[in-house]
């Protein structure tokens, strides 16, 4: 039992701090009362005179202990080689009706906040993992978006509608992942499935086609580390990194053309919606500068075919440093926006993806812009007056932006909390480190390993995005969110 007058410092508590974050940046994780009214209320529904899709062998891939699924998925050999994809998006709207308590206070959170310990749902989690979610062996309600897939990755024939669906096999990226890359065996749910097995080799087929031709027309090839906790026994004790494996990269590039085929049924069918964004870089320069220290060149104007030649030239040239060169790009492409669109405009699209229409639509339990983007459809389908004005998507879209960017502020403050509580115990050691950002409000590193980033206070001068550093730490904060290193040399390029 600790004594009261102990001078050992009490554990820092990340939950409260997760708490305090999202309600600092404008949050309200406390669900209305009358938004639990209207959740209590809320029995499974199924779509009257939806297509009944509930004996094809759908599947779900994502993490290891995620129960919002709001995507299934599913495809089929054609006879001229091509391959048609469906993917199901749960019906969210199916449940959280416009104008009601659940809706408005989806609206004003705009997404779910992922603070690593702790999930703050943009809706109650007896629907976003349970009624509206795709788990395994229940029926449910579903968008689906169909496309069919060409040999040569090119993608046609899209079309959504409603159905009734039913996830034959809840799946994770760890498991199937190392499967299809051939490193690992099959999970057993795989094992003990034939079909399933072709199932997923097919998908994966598909997904590989839609990955190549993506490339072709310039989406930026990056390989970006995903960093989470080590938690043991309700404390941080360390940082780890996962990279996608071929299950990410499977659901990727099915959720993009998912994307890119609701965009343009918008376009086609002349309706108003809200886009996802990308601008042109407003750093090109910078990036040329980077290209330019390791032999490669780019024009003087951004070039998204250009940049992509490159990123995968140098991921052949020089793998063990390409995870550096990405995050770099990243930094200086800058973050997405949505943006309302009426038809007729050219919003310029997404820079990154090198995709000329895109939004936002298969994670409506997560994002209120995809439910948005479902309520459109279901009202374009029934040939229903629009759900929302223009001068209603454009508020919304802004919200939402806004909204993301409070998240990623959130995001970003208890990654370093949690590294500043697994790294209390290393100041003084010395790491090697990439500069990651520099303006005003300082000069940022991060560290190659342990992953985590923190500001650089001491031999700031002359750093820019993209050096290499050899960085000692020399304190940290988590209270404050705090990494602070200091420059000890700066490495060759």
């Amino acid at each position: 039992m600790r004594a009261v007058n102990s001078d050992e410092p009490m554990p820092y508590d990340l939950n409260a701090a997760a708490l305090q974050t999202v309600t600092e940046n404008g949050f309200h994780p406390q669900f209305p009362p009358e938004a639990e009214a209207e959740l209590a209320a809320l029995v499974p529904v199924s779509t009257p005179g939806a297509l009944d899709q509930r004996d094809l062998l759908w599947s779900s891939i994502d993490n290891d202990t995620s129960r919002d699924l709001d995507q299934i998925e599913v495809a089929e050999q054609l006879s001229d080689g091509r391959i048609r994809i469906l993917i199901g998006i749960a019906d969210v709207d199916a449940y959280v009706r416009k104008g009601l308590a659940l809706d408005s206070h989806a609206q004003a959170e705009t997404t779910t906040v992922y603070a690593q310990v702790r999930t703050f749902p943009m809706l109650p989690e007896q629907l976003s993992t349970g009624l509206t979610s795709f788990l395994e062996n229940q029926d449910r309600a579903a968008i689906v978006v169909e496309y069919v897939v060409g040999t040569d990755g090119g993608v046609t024939d899209a079309r959504s509608y409603s159905a009734n669906v039913r996830n034959k096999a809840q799946l994770t990226y760890n498991g199937v992942g190392p499967w299809l890359d051939g490193t690992a065996a099959a999970p057993p749910k795989v094992a003990a499935s034939p079909a399933l097995q072709a199932q997923l080799k097919l998908q994966n087929t598909a997904a590989q086609r839609l990955l190549e031709a993506r490339h072709r027309m310039g989406a930026l090839s990056f390989e970006r580390t995903e960093t989470s906790a080590v938690i043991e026994n309700g404390q941080v004790t360390g940082l780890v990194a996962a990279k996608k494996n071929s299950a990410g990269m499977l659901i990727e590039n099915f959720m993009v053309a998912a994307n890119e085929a609701m965009a343009r049924t918008f376009v086609e069918k002349k309706v108003s919606s809200i886009r996802r964004v990308v601008s042109q870089p407003a750093r090109w320069d910078r990036i040329v500068e980077l290209a330019k220290r390791v032999g490669g060149a780019l024009p003087a104007q951004p070039d998204v075919k250009a940049l992509n030649e490159f990123l995968l030239k140098r991921r052949q040239d020089d793998p063990d440093h390409y995870a550096d060169l990405s995050l770099s790009v990243i930094k200086l492409l800058g973050p997405g926006e949505y943006k309302m669109q009426r038809p007729g405009d050219d919003d310029g699209g997404h820079f990154s993806l090198a995709a000329h229409d895109y939004t936002h639509s298969t994670a409506p339990n997560r994002r209120f812009a995809d439910l948005l983007s479902q309520r459109i459809l279901k009202a374009m389908c029934a040939g229903a007056s629009a759900p929302y004005t223009d001068d209603e998507l454009n508020t919304i879209a802004v919200h939402c932006t806004e909204r993301e960017d409070a998240a990623r502020k959130v995001e970003r403050t208890m990654q370093k909390r949690i590294a500043a509580v697994a790294m209390s115990g290393k100041v003084g050691q010395t790491f090697l480190a990439m500069a990651t950002g520099v303006s005003a409000k300082g000069t940022f590193v991060r560290v190659i390993d342990p992953p985590m980033e923190g500001r650089l206070m001491q031999g700031t001068d002359g750093v820019d995005v993209g050096d290499k550093l050899e960085v000692r730490l020399t304190r940290t904060d988590p209270a404050r969110g705090f990494i602070d290193f200091a420059r000890v040399r700066a490495l060759p390029h």
